[in-house]
């Protein structure tokens, strides 16, 4: 994809425009219904402003039915209000008469929220655009809309009603989360300044070992460094017996095939690839370092990598100008083996152009207060995962495809 194969806010006059706006405010809630982290409302912010002529439409998300913290947007609206520095003013309806009612009465300047879209049963659907076109949500609401704008890039991956079926109708681009995600994962994928090293760490094997593929297969990265659960794995793949505890962890997550896959990778990418010579075992909570040669059967579990790590480690990030990191190092919400991840964090935060991936790793930047020495934290766990994996995102290529739509009737 190039840096600009889909339309933003600046390819529109939006004032005095009627603009719906797909936003992700999907947030850990307590069992009152007190919204705990308001990161991904607080980054939708910097959209609004750029709307503040326009009538603003927001459709969002709150988990999914079943769970617990499946509610309202009534705490999420008082929230972005807050953030916004104007009322942002929640309706209790998706696209019904009511819904309809309150848009038609707009006046610019207005930002309303509609109702939980999820509440909507279509909308989490498996369909095409063109399919999810047809639904009821996108015949009720076009009418009353000009422009439809996806901020929602953690939700790109899912090929849900309201990210694709208003791609189809309206004019359609991305807003400034959705373009700084797009533009600055293309640049850590592809187009940054070299040398460029991956970190990689986490719990979650398979997306970083696909990740990994990905980037070394493209040739994006110069060097990938393996921690957490997927170090462990390609450990394993060389020879390195990781004791019988963490082997076990490994099997039981499903993992264990993928031993062989990472034997592949060791013998097509070679030294490429950078996993651990020495990690931190967690004895009864006590940090017990230990070269990976000197490891057995009964080795007690692996929960941080080992200061030779991170020296060396930390040393080729430093000397990195465009780094990517995702996924701790350890079990950082342990104090004792937080030193990999928060180590890696501040060496990263010295490169050129250093990409955060979300998740685990973002909360702990949060608690270093480095965010600001970052290029760019994404907002998507799993929609940067597979950004980064190569893997086409539903959103995204609604967004270029829209695009080739606008400009062709631009031109008629």
């Amino acid at each position: 994809m190039t840096s600009r194969d889909f339309l933003t806010i600046d390819d529109f006059d939006l004032d005095g425009k009627t603009i719906l706006v797909r936003v992700d405010l999907n947030s850990p809630m307590d069992p009152e219904g007190n919204i705990l982290d308001d990161m991904r409302i607080r980054s939708h912010v910097a959209t609004l402003k750029d709307l503040e002529n326009s009538k603003v439409v927001l459709l969002a998300h709150q988990s999914r039915p079943g769970k617990k913290d499946f509610t309202t947007m009534k705490p999420h609206a008082k929230l972005m209000s807050k953030h916004l520095g104007r009322e942002v003013r929640y309706v209790d309806d998706i696209f019904g008469t009511y819904a309809k009612i309150q848009i038609a009465s707009m006046e610019d300047g207005d930002v309303i929220m509609l109702e939980n879209v999820r509440f909507y049963s279509e909308e989490t659907l498996p369909r095409t655009a063109a399919e999810h076109a047809e639904s009821y949500m996108v015949q009720k609401l076009t009418p009353f809309v000009d422009i439809f704008l996806n901020d929602a890039f953690a939700v790109a991956h899912r090929a849900h009603l309201s990210v694709l079926g208003f791609t189809e109708v309206l004019p359609t681009g991305a807003g400034r989360i959705m373009e700084k995600e797009i533009l600055s994962l293309n640049r850590g994928i592809r187009g940054g300044e070299r040398p460029c090293v991956f970190v990689l760490g986490g719990a979650k094997v398979d997306d970083s070992l696909k990740v990994a593929e990905n980037v070394l297969l493209s040739g994006g990265a110069d060097r990938v460094l393996l921690t957490g659960v997927v170090a462990n794995v390609m450990l394993a793949a060389s020879g390195v017996d990781i004791g019988t505890v963490n082997l076990n962890f490994i099997k039981s997550q499903g993992y264990e095939p993928l031993i062989e896959k990472a034997k592949g990778m060791l013998k097509q990418f070679g030294d490429k690839i950078g996993f651990p010579k020495d990690v931190a075992l967690n004895d009864g909570g006590k940090r017990i370092e230990v070269p990976v040669s000197e490891m057995h059967s009964d080795s007690i579990p692996i929960n941080d990598i080992g200061l030779e790590t991170i020296v060396e480690f930390t040393r080729e990030i430093e000397e990195a100008k465009t780094v990517v990191l995702n996924g701790p190092a350890g079990v950082s919400e342990i104090a004792a083996f937080s030193l990999g991840t928060h180590e890696i964090i501040k060496a990263a935060a010295k490169s050129e152009f250093s990409i955060i991936g979300g998740g685990h790793i973002s909360a702990e930047v949060t608690h270093l207060g480095l965010e600001h020495r970052f290029s760019h934290i994404s907002t998507g766990g799993g929609a940067c995962i597979d950004y980064l994996a190569g893997e086409k995102l539903p959103g995204v290529e609604a967004l270029k495809t829209a695009a080739i739509r606008y400009k062709a009737a631009k031109t008629l």
